[in-house]
């Protein structure tokens, strides 16, 4: 298994190659011990001439070392968030309730995009900040779509998001969530379940059938089942931030984290606003 986080699971990017420790290729271990490399660090042995040189250098900073930072990934993420909300407004303002076309076809772009970027091994900063655009300009057509219906929803969810955005950080650093082998194991696999029974319902809406997923206490249960998730992949984006930061990934990786944690973020405001339009069903 490569990453933890299927965004960051391709060659290439700040992975690993096993289920937890290490970053990048693995290497060889002693018996009954586990060995990983860096991918970064495959260059060849210094010579003496040149290690006295770079010990005489001065210091160098993030600009002159490449590396990734925590301030490149927030600058990033950032960047990314802010061209989301800048669409999700248009999207807002022009989008009529009588014809979701628009919205409905910049969804399916934007899966496709994600899933190029997933693929690649490389990063395209141009790719992530236009899935954002497109993303966000769905968004924003659908929280309109809401809001009609129960006002005042649209901040409510954003403002549940940005709690569990909060929470989940504070867990996460202060080590009361760690990311372990097997705490990954579990999440990942109640997540692929919860996909496939989504899918399910989904095709059985179509033809006429309704399992109640999204309405009653069940679908309460399931938006809280999917909210959860959405928090667990973000632990993930965490971990795999901090290792590439350790591990001195380079700084055009700070673009895949933006994409990590955007794509967490979206998926727990829109099980948030499900789970918000059940609760206020009766208004």
């Amino acid at each position: 298994m490569r990453s933890r986080n299927p965004v960051f699971s391709r060659e290439g990017s700040f992975t690993r190659n096993d289920q937890y420790a290490g970053f990048g290729t693995q290497t060889a271990a002693q018996p009954g011990q586990q060995a990983y490399g860096n991918p970064y660090a495959g260059q060849q042995p210094l010579t003496d001439e040149q290690l006295a040189v770079m010990y005489e250098a001065p210091s160098a900073g993030p600009l002159q070392t490449g590396r990734m930072t925590m301030d490149d990934v927030v600058a990033r993420t950032a960047m990314t968030l802010l061209t989301l909300v800048a669409f999700g407004a248009v999207a807002w303002f022009t989008v009529p309730m009588d014809n979701f076309a628009p919205a409905i076809g910049a969804a399916l772009v934007a899966m496709v995009i994600g899933f190029v970027i997933s693929l690649k091994r490389s990063v395209n900063p141009g790719l992530i900040l236009a899935y954002a655009a497109l993303e966000g300009f769905f968004l924003g057509a659908i929280s309109k779509a809401f809001e009609t219906l129960w006002p005042g929803i649209a901040i409510q969810a954003v403002l549940g998001t940005s709690a569990v955005f909060a929470a989940t950080l504070f867990a996460y650093k202060s080590g009361r969530i760690r990311v372990t082998p097997r705490y990954t194991r579990i999440g990942i696999s109640i997540a692929i379940g919860f996909v496939l029974l989504m899918l399910v319902n989904t095709v059985a809406m179509l033809f006429g059938a309704d399992f109640g997923l999204r309405s009653g206490p069940l679908g309460i249960l399931v938006g809280l089942v999917g909210i959860a998730l959405g928090a667990f992949f973000l632990t993930l984006d965490y971990a795999e931030i901090e290792e590439g930061i350790r591990h001195g990934a380079p700084e055009k990786e700070a673009w895949r984290a933006a994409f990590g944690l955007t794509l967490s973020l979206v998926w727990i405001y829109m099980e948030m606003l499900r789970l918000i339009a059940i609760l206020r069903g009766d208004d």
